[in-house]
């Protein structure tokens, strides 16, 4: 009788540390998802700083800034999934790229203390946003592994733990853009 009880109170330990690092494993992906949001946020902030500073040289500013903010105010809206969340981003990433291209045709703006500086900034925040992108992905991959392993996948199915998205980037954006492409 002694043995059976030690091996219940040995399978219910073993099941809530089981759970209990599902648990961990899920909150440090929400966790590594949010120092994207946070590399987001420093960059939306940015990105209407350098649009104003572009504003008087570029001829089709007006859209490039509605686009801008259109896709900034999507990704912000409360109840976007995190999935949606990266895909607005992946749709944004270009058209700043695009910004800092066009400003080839001004070099007065080039020249600008306050266009280098922003442009410096935004340069340090999308290498933050890269590394932010890394870690949520490491974060995932840890977590998958944990649902799909044996016999930890067992108890993810159990108690309802499913597979997460990593962070993507589009076909195209796997392809070596040329400068001349970049620039209208």
């Amino acid at each position: 009788m002694e043995f059976v009880i030690g091996i219940v109170i040995v399978v219910a330990v073993v099941v809530i540390l089981i759970y209990n690092s599902f648990i961990t494993k899920r909150n440090a992906v929400k966790f590594a998802f949010a120092g994207i949001d946070v590399q987001l946020k420093k960059r939306f902030d940015l990105v209407p700083k350098l649009v104003s500073t572009v504003k008087a040289y570029m001829q089709h500013e007006r859209e490039t800034l509605e686009r801008i903010t259109a896709l900034r105010t999507k990704a912000v809206a409360q109840g976007t999934p995190p999935s949606e969340q990266l895909r607005i981003y992946d749709q944004l990433t270009p058209v700043i790229h695009g910004i800092v291209a066009q400003v080839e045709d001004y070099p007065q703006l080039r020249a600008s203390e306050q266009f280098l500086l922003l442009q410096r900034n935004l340069s340090e925040v999308e290498e933050q946003l890269s590394a932010a992108r890394r870690a949520y992905n490491a974060a995932v991959m840890e977590y998958n592994t944990a649902t799909q392993v044996f016999p930890s996948n067992l108890f993810a199915s159990m108690f309802g733990f499913k597979s997460m998205e990593s962070f993507s980037i589009a076909s195209a954006e796997r392809v070596t853009p040329h400068v001349k492409d970049l620039v209208p």
